[in-house]
């Protein structure tokens, strides 16, 4: 474990060196990232313009919403989709081969070959945006909440991960990917709104299949001091489920990798 964490930082340190060398963009990337956070909030003004609530949540509690899915979207663009969206083009050009002759798991170095430092930007805006919906409700989460909230955005996170890993284990067997990587981006915008405004079919969807539920709405919940222990429990299984489902498609997609004259 803690050579995987010595790993760990060393890629950050790189990472976090290579972004340095270009300081204006660094700054440039944050601001874009500010002014889209900003721009994300629009759609919930216009719903509750002229409305108390919308599918038994407030506006303060969707803001609690919409600062899980800044945060988490900080999360799957400056830590995960970098690292693994190289691992197709590894797979088509066959350097893929230099990765798994490295004496570490090909899974974890994969996963954490780059990041996007200055998407801190993002992280920050989900907690400013937290801070501007308890102030209107005038209270503060619970120190309970709060630990559950970490929990559930370690689920969250995990989930996401595996999702992506998911996506890109299909590239070990179709030449081309980036449609399905837009149209998980595209689903993922969904999770900016509270699961309960879907119904039907899309609800079914964005609870068990791909469950942006997990990533926002739970966590939303569970901060709010509304999230019932059964559903965080079964929050947590799911996450636990679909990362173990992630490993074994993954191990199994690297056992028919025959470097690039597969």
């Amino acid at each position: 474990m803690r050579r995987y964490l010595r790993l760990l930082a060393v890629q950050l340190r790189a990472s976090t060196a290579l972004a340095l060398q270009y300081r204006l963009e660094f700054l440039g990337q944050g601001a874009l990232a500010l002014l889209w956070t900003a721009w994300s909030l629009v759609p919930l003004l216009v719903v509750f313009g002229r409305r108390d609530g919308v599918a038994g949540w407030t506006f303060e509690e969707a803001l609690v919403v919409i600062g899980w899915f800044t945060l988490m979207k900080g999360i799957l663009e400056g830590a995960v989709n970098p690292s693994l969206a190289s691992v197709v083009e590894h797979i088509r050009k066959g350097t893929l081969d230099f990765v798994l002759l490295k004496p570490a798991d090909a899974q974890f170095l994969v996963s954490t070959a780059r990041f996007m430092p200055w998407r801190v930007v993002d992280v920050l805006a989900g907690l400013g945006i937290f801070a501007a919906a308890f102030l209107r409700m005038g209270r503060a989460p619970s120190a309970g909440a709060v630990a559950l909230a970490l929990v559930l955005l370690l689920c969250a996170t995990l989930v996401l991960y595996s999702l992506w890993i998911l996506v890109i284990s299909a590239a070990f067997h179709v030449v081309k990917i980036d449609n399905l990587s837009y149209l998980f981006s595209s689903i993922f915008d969904a999770a900016r709104w509270p699961v309960t405004v879907f119904q039907g079919f899309w609800r079914l969807v964005f609870t068990f299949v791909v469950p942006l539920a997990l990533m926002t709405t739970y966590p939303a919940l569970a901060l709010l001091g509304k999230l019932d222990a059964l559903v965080a429990a079964q929050a947590l299984g799911g996450a636990l489920a679909f990362a173990a489902l992630a490993r074994l498609v993954w191990t199994r997609s690297i056992g028919t990798y025959t470097s690039a004259s597969s």
